[in-house]
């Protein structure tokens, strides 16, 4: 299968078995296959073309390069296969602000490479005053704080004023963790196993995904539930599950690259473990976090059933509980797949390995 084709995903999703058969089998997970079915929101159709449109008009990627890999990038299926239940523009934002954190992503990693300390810390600052006032910079001149802020304006109409605050907290953070990757990748550091997992759930967003369930739920969840034990447990699971398989998959590729910023890395830099048995300690942490959701999971839906007391807002809270735990449980399967489809990871069929074809590879405006 091309890695780039077009419009495929659809087919794929149709045709699991086809899929399974391509997994390779030092990345395959039959509990995954079997046990957590996927599904997309129904919405999905329409997402691919609503992004791609969004992409150009925000002009985060080239006309040509829009044509030829938005698709087979498939950006847009891996959030449809999470956020369930999601009304339809609210998903419609989402996807549009995963894939700015995409493109970002690259952003980060060319200036890293070509030395553009300057501009990378300049982006750095300017999608921190973004994040406090996007309408102040929804015509800014580079593209990528321009979409940023858009992505943010649509996102602050979901919920409330209390949750844009904690959805701004937890981005701010994000910044902050990418402005530490970006000193450690120009300065050799190859972070500690301890340091690379705190700095992975920053980098990777996990509480920014992990917001996103609400507002998909119409339910701003209470304090004491975003803390409890349970819930807490299969939150950090499911994103870690997906930070640690990203990190498995992502292994040829950030090794082409240069990259200091892996579990596999860090623990053959740190633990001396050869790449082999690097890789096998990532799989059983991606295989932990498996048996913890799964140990996990019935706990949050204990609590769901003990807040369905009767009254309104006990039936209300109810319900957003399981939209959240079941979301959380869509992230295994659509970030699984999503791994094995998206022209993201496909290096061996790019010209340069260290050089992904779908950027542009150039500073920001400035």
């Amino acid at each position: 299968m091309p890695a780039f084709s077009h419009s495929t995903s659809r087919t794929r999703v149709q045709s699991q078995t086809q899929t399974q058969t391509a997994v390779p089998p030092a990345l395959a997970l039959p509990v995954i296959e079997e046990a957590f079915p996927r599904s997309l929101h129904p919405y999905w159709p329409k997402l691919q073309e609503k992004t791609r449109s969004w992409l150009l008009q925000k002009r985060l990627m080239s006309a040509d390069k829009v044509e030829k890999y938005a698709d087979g990038l498939c950006y847009t299926d891996l959030m449809a296969g999470y956020y369930i239940g999601a009304p339809d523009d609210l998903l419609s934002a989402i996807c549009d602000y995963s894939a700015w954190f995409f493109v970002w992503d690259d952003r980060h990693d060319r200036d890293v490479i070509h030395g553009r300390a300057g501009a990378w810390r300049r982006l750095a600052v300017q999608l921190h005053a973004a994040l406090e006032a996007p309408q102040l910079h929804l015509h800014h001149r580079d593209p990528l704080v321009a979409a940023f802020a858009d992505s943010i304006v649509r996102l602050n109409g979901s919920l409330t004023r209390s949750w844009n605050a904690r959805f701004a907290r937890h981005f701010h953070v994000v910044i902050d963790a990418y402005d530490q990757e970006f000193r450690n990748r120009t300065s050799g550091t190859v972070p500690t196993v301890e340091e690379y997992i705190e700095l992975r759930r920053n980098t990777f967003a996990h509480w920014i995904w992990l917001d996103l369930l609400e507002p998909t739920a119409q339910y701003e969840l209470p304090k004491w539930v975003l803390e409890s034990p349970a819930y807490r447990r299969a939150a950090l699971a499911c994103q870690d599950f997906a930070a640690w398989y990203n990190d498995l998959c992502s292994l040829p590729k950030e090794l082409a690259g240069d990259e200091l910023h892996n579990l596999g890395i860090s623990l053959i830099q740190h633990e001396g473990l050869s790449l082999e048995e690097a890789v096998g300690e990532v799989r059983r942490r991606v295989r932990g976090c498996i048996t913890e959701f799964l140990d996990a999971e019935p706990e949050v839906l204990r609590m769901a059933d003990e807040a369905a007391d009767g009254t309104l807002a006990g039936e209300s809270l109810a319900v957003a509980l399981r939209s959240c735990v079941s979301n959380m449980r869509n992230w295994f399967s659509s970030v699984y797949w999503f791994h094995h489809e998206s022209g993201r990871y496909q290096v061996d069929s790019w010209d340069d390995r260290a050089t992904p074809p779908y950027i542009s590879d150039q500073a920001g405006d400035e």
